[in-house]
């Protein structure tokens, strides 16, 4: 759920409305913010982690709460549909925002493969259609919002989260690479795909790294230019390594396939190796924000976008160790999940906090 305070810099709609006349939930839901669906790619994320560490205890606990969270916010975005359709067209047509829609395809996969894991097949390949047909739509509606409705002065990647792209994208290739063989006779097809989004996820990466540092680098940066969402940098590298390490570890029984291992094989340790630079640099801006310039810490959803990068990490770690046999990289893995879990908790009790605050200002205002 979301505030007005907690927006994103630059957010073009209008704080929302207060009054007897609009109640606390609808006011959540008119102004709900697209990349809400963070939360379940977080909690998601870090259930599976636990899942293949063996810690089922706590996979299952999380697994729950995410299964009733991506209820919550499939029925709000449902209701901000009927509700306030302008609003929720607005959010997709904004430069600014249009890349967090890909949140609900991410949030899919990865719920999608908790539910794979725990027997449903049938589930899970629903699950991962439903998600891809969605991503064809977003893909082709962000980049025409690009085009068509973008100007300079809105060409943020910094405070767009754009690389949200990579990772909804590269989400179709972990679990598709688990569906694939409950398809039957699709499966062929469903592996060929895969390795084709797989490529699509690291040129779209090359082409919005570029923007990324270009806009970092050589653009003065001030501390609301820091956001959460400068982690998905790091999160979408985690997850190209996550799906290339899926890759190499199926077996797709197609000599073509098979063919481009060693590709997939280099690139995917080079995609670990990125992503582990920028945790150091990632800290570093967060230290500077709240830090020198002494900008207080406050929840917003978009802190959901750095849990998952940690999870997600930590997940992208464990399959690299099995898929090149490093041990170092287990370990890693280990001590990586119980940071995310750290995480994770910190902020759900601000999200809790977040809301209790709300609904005590909603009750001041309409009493």
């Amino acid at each position: 759920m979301r505030q007005s305070a907690a927006r994103p810099p630059g957010d073009p709609r209008p704080p929302a409305p207060a009054g007897r006349h609009h109640g606390w939930l609808g006011r959540q839901i008119d102004t709900l913010y697209p990349g809400s669906f963070a939360l379940v790619m977080a909690t998601g994320i870090i259930s599976n982690a636990f899942y293949f560490e063996g810690m089922h205890g706590i996979s299952e606990v999380l697994f729950d709460i995410n299964v009733a969270a991506y209820a919550w916010l499939i029925a709000a975005t449902a209701a901000r549909l009927v509700r306030a359709p302008r609003a929720l067209w607005a959010d997709l047509t904004s430069p600014q925002l249009t890349f967090a829609f890909f949140t609900l395809v991410a949030a899919t996969d990865v719920l999608g493969f908790g539910i794979l894991v725990r027997g449903h097949e049938g589930l899970a390949l629903s699950m991962w259609a439903a998600a891809l047909g969605l991503w064809v739509v977003l893909i082709y509606l962000s980049f025409g919002v690009l085009i068509f409705l973008n100007t300079a002065h809105g060409a943020n990647v910094v405070h767009g989260g754009w690389l949200i792209a990579i990772v909804g994208t590269q989400s179709l290739v972990v679990l598709g690479t688990q569906v694939a063989p409950a398809a039957g006779s699709a499966a062929p097809t469903i592996f060929v795909l895969i390795h084709m989004l797989w490529g699509v996820g690291l040129a779209l990466y090359g082409i919005f790294i570029v923007l990324f540092a270009q806009r970092v680098f050589f653009i003065d940066v001030a501390p609301d230019d820091i956001t959460p969402l400068l982690w998905v940098v790091m999160g979408a590298a985690a997850i190209t390594t996550n799906a290339g390490a899926m890759l190499i570890l199926t077996d797709s029984r197609l000599p073509y396939l098979h063919a481009m291992r060693p590709f997939i094989d280099g690139v995917t340790l080079i995609a670990w190796a990125w992503a582990t630079f920028w945790i150091p640099l990632l800290v570093l801006f967060g230290l500077w924000k709240h830090g020198a310039c002494r900008v207080p810490l406050r929840y917003t959803p978009m802190l959901w976008s750095l849990v998952f990068p940690l999870g997600m990490f930590a997940l992208a770690s464990l399959r690299l160790s099995l898929a090149a046999g490093v041990p170092l990289l287990r370990v890693l893995s280990q001590g990586m999940v119980w940071i995310a879990l750290a995480a994770w908790i910190a902020t759900a009790m601000g999200l809790a906090w977040s809301v209790a605050q709300s609904l005590r200002a909603s009750a001041r205002v309409t009493s």
